[in-house]
């Protein structure tokens, strides 16, 4: 079926994209106004019948909560209205239903930083946050819409919930978003994060942990750097060695080395810097074990280190305090990761819905859906237009095609009027969200 973006929904994904929304992980002096970009999406949605459910921020406790990365928790105390200036919007349409009769949608409305002027260029929207994630949620609308008008159903026996959240970027890892969401109850028998999937539904979601090297030695002048530690050379050094050593540990994840840095000036020598490590993971178990696999090749890399430079006098302070100056620091770990199975869902999805499943054998990525780990009488995938390659999200040049959205838009209807007449009537007024 058929679900075009409206003229009405072009005007709102542009004024979306014009909105800045950046979250204050990645511009802590930005002004993200999402209070604005969402006020705007739940008023177009008010036009499909949703009510407003919840438009706030999530209380202060939540950052005390296990798994709350600690840069989210520092930038909390650090920054003034952190919380209050990134809330997150609950929108339901019909009445409050049992979480078996309910769909849930999730999509960010915070982007990361950069990105260019937002414009509509024939049928291509540019701008940041055009694929990740502002075009999805316009579309999302647009599909809800293409679905009430062929299924009178929903919206009485099926209830929609909407969750437009904050916290997403910059690492928050939906900690002050997504999860009080979830575990305030907002949330459906189906469950869709709507993120770049090239429209495949997923089931599983990587988390990732941070990890920090930091070396703490005493800097030098350039005429005599063999009074001080040379940290470039030991980060240096042990970036390239974690690099070769690291990737194939990780069995169901990804290993980035990056950050590296000790300094700006060529007439020094830096004794103190910092290297980090972001590692996916696909289990609990497997995060547990890239964790003593850090642990082991740090000691083994300084080991290393040790041997090889302590001849070289230059380095050789470096090289006899090594261990000494290092730590290993955990700025992000034992986050949940989401993996689930549904018969009756899948069957929904793929029979029903005809929507394409992601192949077994690719790697999945991370996002706010591992907050549905466990969740009891839920089913979770994560679905969307568009490759966070290919449309350059997080990068310079992002865009979201029409022809996409569109695509996104019927798959959306498809797979409500499926639920809805898949579902069958229970009483209402239940004291679910």
């Amino acid at each position: 079926m058929g679900a075009e973006l409206s003229p009405a929904d072009g005007d709102l994904l542009l004024d979306l994209l014009r909105t800045p929304t950046v979250g204050l992980l990645e511009e802590p002096r930005g002004s993200p106004r999402l209070w604005e970009a969402q006020k705007a999406y739940a008023e177009a949605a008010a036009e499909l019948g949703f009510t407003t459910v919840l438009h706030g921020p999530p209380v202060p406790a939540v950052l005390e909560l296990p798994g709350v990365p600690d840069p989210v928790r520092r930038a909390a105390a650090e920054l003034p209205g952190f919380l209050d200036r990134q809330p997150s919007l609950v929108l339901r349409l019909g009445p409050s239903l049992p979480r078996e009769q309910t769909v849930m949608f999730n999509v960010h409305l915070d982007t990361v930083a950069g990105g260019e002027p937002p414009r509509l260029d024939g049928g291509r929207f540019h701008g940041r946050g055009a694929i990740d994630a502002k075009g999805p949620a316009v579309a999302l609308l647009s599909g809800i819409r293409a679905a009430l008008a062929a299924e009178p159903a929903l919206g009485e026996r099926v209830g929609v919930l909407v969750q437009a959240v904050a916290g997403e970027e910059g690492g928050a890892m939906g900690s002050f978003g997504t999860r009080p969401l979830v575990e305030a109850g907002h949330i459906g028998r189906l469950n869709v994060f709507c993120e770049p999937t090239g429209l495949r539904w997923l089931s599983r979601c990587t988390a990732s942990m941070t990890a920090r090297i930091r070396v703490a030695g005493h800097d030098a002048i350039d005429d005599e750097p063999d009074a001080g530690h040379n940290a470039t050379v030991l980060l240096g050094f042990l970036a390239q060695r974690l690099a070769a050593e690291l990737p194939a540990k990780a069995a169901d994840g990804r290993v980035c080395v990056a950050g590296l840095h000790t300094g700006d000036l060529h007439n020094r020598v830096y004794g103190s810097g910092r290297l980090l490590l972001n590692i996916s993971y696909g289990t609990p178990e497997s995060g547990r074990r890239m964790e003593r696999a850090v642990r082991d090749a740090l000691a083994a890399g300084l080991a290393e280190f040790t041997q090889t430079f302590a001849s070289h006098p230059d380095q050789a302070r470096t090289a006899a305090d090594a261990e000494t100056i290092t730590t290993l620091e955990w700025l992000k770990r034992g986050l949940p990761a989401l993996a689930g199975s549904d018969p009756w869902a899948e069957e929904l999805l793929e029979k029903r819905a005809g929507l394409v499943r992601w192949p077994a054998g690719e790697p999945a990525f991370t996002c706010d859906a591992i907050w549905m780990q466990d969740v009891p009488g839920a089913f979770t995938v994560v679905y969307g237009p568009g490759d966070l390659g290919v449309n350059n999200a997080h990068a310079a040049g992002e865009y979201a095609d029409t022809a996409d959205l569109e695509r996104f838009a019927a798959d959306v209807a498809r797979l409500l009027i499926s639920f809805t007449q898949s579902t069958p009537s229970t009483q209402n007024g239940s004291d679910h969200p």
